[in-house]
């Protein structure tokens, strides 16, 4: 069993900061990947931000120079580092991760619960 939770979302104003962390646990043999994703109401899921084992970062236009993301590999743990919210960031932030349970699995991804950052004007 494998499970992704995430925290710190929350309400902020705009032109504040957050930071949001994503824990992997249960049986992982290897990460490849990690990542953010975000929903807004009425809207799909998109990318926000990814990394790679290799801590290869990739991130959206629209947050580029606002997030960074980072991870500690020790303890299988995404960050997502926010700054200068704005409204249209206002959505549930779904973690991601990219791995095997065993030497002998493919890669699969795997989300969490999510978490809600709400930027008020």
């Amino acid at each position: 069993q494998v499970q992704l939770v995430e925290s710190g979302g929350g309400l902020v104003q705009a032109g504040g900061s957050l930071r949001l962390s994503c824990a992997a646990s249960g049986s992982i043999f290897s990460i490849n990947a990690m990542g953010w994703y975000r929903q807004a109401p009425g809207k799909q899921r998109e990318l926000v931000a990814t990394i790679t084992s290799g801590s290869y970062t990739n991130y959206a236009d629209s947050v580029k120079g606002r997030f960074t993301i980072s991870r500690d590999g020790s303890k299988n743990t995404v960050y997502l580092e926010i700054n200068s919210l704005k409204p249209e960031d206002t959505a549930v932030y779904q973690c991601n991760a990219r791995l095997r349970r065993t030497i002998t699995d493919s890669y699969t991804n795997y989300w969490g619960q999510g978490t809600q950052v709400t930027v008020s004007s």
